[in-house]
């Protein structure tokens, strides 16, 4: 009983702060959209490349690697683009 008032009491003094960015993180968020922007990019480059390395595949009989290429590339824009919303449930 007493642990729960003394809870309670804490609780109603501390309250639910709301989080809110650093002074000057202007540049650093400008940063985290540029480094987004880069790796989206470089997800759609090397999944074209996985692409034309598939129809090359095919055209020479070879074995195919490229599909696990294409797979991963895809996997990880995945990732990528939801990196702030799994941040979000881990964190939250």
């Amino acid at each position: 009983m007493v642990i729960h008032a003394v809870h309670n009491a804490l609780l109603a003094q501390i309250g639910n702060p709301t989080p809110e960015p650093p002074p000057n993180s202007d540049k650093i968020l400008q940063m985290v959209r540029y480094l987004t922007w880069l790796v989206l990019l470089s997800g759609v480059c090397g999944i074209t490349f996985a692409g034309g390395r598939f129809a090359w595949e095919k055209w020479q009989g070879g074995p195919l690697a490229s599909p696990k290429m294409i797979a991963g590339g895809m996997l990880g824009g995945v990732i990528a683009t939801s990196a702030g919303t799994i941040m979000n449930a881990i964190i939250g």
